[in-house]
């Protein structure tokens, strides 16, 4: 009987304690978004489909439910692919470079349409310091270039230090050459935790 008392306790102890991370998919305005939680900072993704410049980007959003601070910024993401090959994101001042020197009308579109669709149409997320706190600087430029600059940092997921109870979203943009990312997944390391977005 105390044996099986002893077990119990152990089983019940086993399943109270926190598991690994999961996986939580859900679907949203034709998007498919993946979200994982560890220690309180819960980080959510989806892939958008058009490519701008080489880039594929991915709507991120990170809420901060933990007691401290948290530090988030885009290299912290990168995609690894089922070869095992990582493919790092790129910074948000490489993007907005790029953006200056070649962006164009098209890409401002493409940008704005995108992120803006997939934004509005997700019932689950609302950002305090995000994309729409940074939209309205972007829309007084008028140059096309600098306005495709601009939308891209407004867009664009910068370093972030969110204090609890707050969130942030922006886009993060992997260089795959305009190609598809292929099979694999993602993986955000911060310099507190590691988030692996493998599909369960």
């Amino acid at each position: 009987m105390k044996w099986f008392a002893g077990s119990w306790v152990l089983a019940l102890g086993l399943l109270l304690a926190p598991a690994s991370a999961q996986v939580i998919e859900f679907e949203t305005n034709g998007l498919k978004y993946q979200t994982v939680t560890k220690s309180g900072v819960t980080v959510m993704f989806a892939l958008l489909q058009p490519h701008v410049q080489g880039y594929t980007i991915l709507q991120v959003a990170v809420s901060n439910g933990s007691a401290g601070r948290y530090t988030i910024k885009p290299e912290d993401f990168s995609f690894v692919r089922d070869t095992g090959e990582a493919i790092p994101a790129a910074s948000a001042r490489s993007v907005i470079g790029m953006l200056i020197e070649k962006g164009n009308r098209s890409d401002v579109i493409k940008l704005v349409g995108t992120y803006e669709t997939a934004f509005y149409g997700m019932a689950r997320m609302r950002s305090t310091n995000g994309y729409e706190q940074r939209r309205q600087a972007a829309l007084a430029e008028t140059s096309t270039k600098l306005k495709a600059a601009a939308t891209a940092s407004a867009l664009a997921l910068v370093q972030t230090q969110l204090p609890p109870g707050e969130s942030t979203d922006g886009a993060v943009f992997i260089p795959t050459e305009g190609k598809p990312l292929g099979r694999g997944h993602l993986v955000v390391r911060t310099n507190t935790d590691v988030f692996e977005f493998r599909e369960e």
